[in-house]
């Protein structure tokens, strides 16, 4: 009889189980997509070509290797290919590797958007085009290409607290600005690449695509001598960190136990 009840209490357990699950998840999904909406109203949305299967750098495209995918409209706009500009690609090879489902991207087509004419005809209105010197470790191993998504990190010497006669630093990192698209490296912008070009170049200089107040940020930044680094981002990852905290000496030695902590939790869950 008791092994009865330990058998029906742990089917009962069992099921309970599986339901909390689904329902997590299923809250999870909403939230997804109630995050997909709010995106899509705050940016606004267009349709794109991706493309339908794994497809190895060099390929030579045709009219049946795309589909359509409705994406966030930030970032995309002039840089991700449409519809109506599919014949334009026809025929063409792709420059790197790609998944299914990945964006197309002018950038990602040999000869780039046949349109242009010049680094200006890629700006955007209202933006700026502006290069910084970054290269090898700073440049993500010099591996951050034209049309690549960047976040800028600096590094400063920031006036301390300390007291005296003698005026003391404190050195700080920040990140600066996040979601920035690179418009150039070196001298090769996303037209000037090539199939047969491969990885990049040695290159000392990335010229992003800023606001004018983002382009005197990254002036002053430089004019004081701050180390800046690139982090790349997932092409379609449109996303921000909201009040990310400067960084000392004392937040790592605060913040570093737990973080580690946090890394292995988010393994342990399936990320």
């Amino acid at each position: 009889m008791k092994k009865r009840i330990v058998l029906v209490s742990s089917i009962v357990c069992g099921l309970l189980a599986a339901l909390l699950t689904r329902l997590y998840i299923s809250a999870k999904e909403s939230e997804v997509d109630a995050m997909k909406a709010r995106l899509g109203k705050m940016y606004g949305s267009m349709y794109v070509l991706c493309f339908k299967k794994d497809t190895p750098a060099g390929t030579k495209v045709t009219r049946d290797d795309f589909n359509e995918r409705r994406v966030p409209e930030l970032g995309m706009r002039s840089q991700a290919v449409t519809r109506e500009h599919l014949q334009d690609i026809i025929g063409r090879k792709t420059i790197v590797s790609h998944s299914k489902n990945d964006v197309v991207f002018w950038a990602d087509i040999e000869g780039g958007d046949p349109r242009g004419k010049g680094l200006s005809s890629d700006i955007k209105q209202k933006m700026r085009a502006v290069s910084i010197n970054v290269s090898g470790a700073a440049s993500v191993s010099g591996m951050v290409k034209p049309n690549d998504h960047v976040d800028v990190i600096g590094t400063f010497d920031f006036p301390g607290d300390g007291g005296g006669s003698e005026r003391k630093t404190e050195l700080v990192t920040c990140t600066i600005l996040q979601n920035v698209l690179v418009l150039a490296v070196g001298r090769e912008t996303a037209k000037s690449r090539t199939a047969s070009a491969g990885l990049s170049g040695a290159y000392s200089t990335v010229t992003l695509e800023v606001t004018p107040r983002e382009a005197e940020m990254l002036a002053f930044a430089e004019q004081i001598r701050g180390r800046l680094v690139l982090t790349l981002r997932n092409r379609n990852d449109t996303s921000t960190e909201s009040e990310l905290p400067n960084v000392d000496f004392r937040k790592i030695r605060g913040e570093m136990e737990e973080l580690n902590k946090k890394r292995q939790r988010e393994k342990l869950g399936g990320r």
